[in-house]
């Protein structure tokens, strides 16, 4: 099993932080979009774009610590393997509850819904509310959502092959203070 710990937990903390990088683009510019509008579908929507928007700055940041304190091999506590359990158990939470929290609120299925030869359209927009959305303002909200789950995916796919690890090395562990028959 080392081998697939020393191979598999730098490459999952790689495609996390590099998928938080691009959900942190994206939510910087719907946020910076709508600011300079003043046009959210909703309140809640925007709070929800703000809630991404920390997900993937706390993804990022934590993420590539994480990963280069793996390829450094450093002893370092944030660097332990119950540190990244932790960290691995909020993040998984916060992005379920994002992406969960996002899918009731955008509720525009897959954007087929509007005519493609349309810049905007007056319907129910993703939001549930009757304002002008265009095509790729309902894609980019629909990537921001499949980004997130995405996210949480890779999250717990993590959490599992770190416990699994932990649990199969811990198998083979004699302690040094033991001594069998004495």
């Amino acid at each position: 099993m080392p081998y697939i710990k020393a191979h598999y937990h730098p490459f999952l903390f790689i495609l996390i932080t590099m998928c938080a990088m691009a959900e942190l683009g994206l939510t910087a510019y719907l946020i910076s979009v709508g600011n300079e509008s003043q046009n959210w579908p909703s309140a809640r929507y925007h709070s929800l774009l703000i809630l991404f928007e920390f997900n993937a700055v706390w993804t990022t940041l934590f993420g590539a610590a994480y990963m280069l304190w793996i390829v450094d091999g450093a002893v370092h506590f944030l660097a332990s393997i119950a540190s990244s359990i932790i960290w691995l158990a909020i993040t998984s939470t916060l992005w379920g509850a994002a992406a969960g929290m996002m899918h009731n609120t955008r509720t525009g299925g897959d954007c087929n819904w509007i005519p493609s030869s349309s810049a905007s359209v007056n319907a129910v927009s993703p939001c549930d509310q009757s304002q002008e959305l265009s095509v790729s303002r309902c894609r980019e909200t629909l990537t921001v959502e499949a980004v997130g789950w995405v996210l949480f995916g890779l999250c717990v796919l993590t959490l599992f092959a770190t416990c699994l690890w932990v649990r199969t090395s811990k198998r083979g562990y004699v302690s040094a203070g033991y001594k069998p028959g004495m």
